[in-house]
C-alpha cells in the first residue's frame, strides 16, 4: 500500500529521529528513537510519516550550510530532490527551523528525505514524526 487513507487510520505513534551528518554528501540514515535505522525518513509499507518539524543546529564557531529535499524515490540518490531548504547558511551556534508544525508534510513510502550539509559534523539536524496506519 503506497499511501494509506490516514482517514481510516488505526495508530499514531509520534517519534524523533536525528542525525549528525559527518560528510558532505547526501545523508539519509537517520536514528530513530535512537535504536532503529531508518533510512531517510521513507516510512515502513503501509505507513505514511508526516513530519511534523525538522530543526538544524550549528554546534560549531563557523557557519555551516545545509540543504534538505524530499526525493520521489524511497532511496534518495535514486529519485529527483525537492528542496524544502536550499544551501542556507546556519550561522555559528544557532538554530534554523525548516519545518514546524505550521509547514508539516507527509512522507509515504515511495518516497524520502535527504540532508545535505557544507561541514561535516557541524549540524545537528531532528526531526519529529508522526507515524501512521
Amino acid at each position: 500500500m503506497a499511501n494509506p487513507n490516514i482517514a481510516a487510520l488505526t495508530s499514531i505513534y509520534g517519534n524523533t529521529a536525528y542525525i549528525i551528518p559527518s560528510t558532505t554528501a547526501v545523508s539519509v540514515a537517520w536514528t530513530y528513537n535512537g535504536s532503529t535505522a531508518l533510512t531517510g525518513l521513507t516510512p515502513a509499507a503501509g505507513t505514511v510519516n508526516k513530519i511534523t518539524s525538522i530543526v538544524a543546529t550549528n554546534v560549531t564557531a563557523n557557519a555551516a550550510s545545509i540543504s534538505i529535499g524530499v526525493s520521489n524515490n524511497s532511496t534518495y540518490a535514486s529519485g529527483t530532490p525537492y528542496y524544502l531548504a536550499y544551501q542556507i547558511s546556519v550561522p555559528s551556534n544557532s538554530t534554523l527551523i525548516i519545518a514546524d508544525k505550521t509547514t508539516g508534510f507527509y512522507i509515504t513510502e515511495n518516497q524520502s528525505v535527504g540532508v545535505i550539509v557544507g561541514t561535516g559534523n557541524a549540524l545537528n539536524i531532528v526531526a519529529t514524526i508522526e507515524a501512521i496506519t
